[in-house]
């Protein structure tokens, strides 16, 4: 897959306004919840959907909050596969009791 150019990106973060850019290679985002169980079930969700994507997040669990990072390895910067699974993780989000 391709990798975007800065433009392209800006324009990519605007539609997914809770996520921000890193060292203009990567594209980050906190999600939290009630309990560390909810974080939990979100983030095996997570790692189905990547799954199915061949597209791995980097993960990190802090009791009630997830962090996710993504970026394509392969393209050394970000593709627009980064931001449709930003949007899904987004859309699990959403489903998932929350705090």
């Amino acid at each position: 897959m391709e990798r975007l150019n800065a433009v392209e990106v800006q324009e990519k973060l605007v539609g997914i306004a809770d996520w921000k850019l890193t060292d203009e290679k990567w594209i980050e985002r906190k999600y939290r919840f009630l309990d560390f169980l909810n974080g939990v079930e979100f983030v095996q969700s997570v790692a189905n959907l990547s799954e199915e994507a061949n597209h791995h997040p980097f993960i990190a669990i802090d009791y009630k909050v997830v962090t996710l990072k993504l970026s394509s390895w392969n393209a050394k910067g970000l593709t627009l596969l980064d931001f449709e699974l930003a949007e899904k993780f987004d859309e699990l989000y959403s489903q998932i009791k929350k705090g």
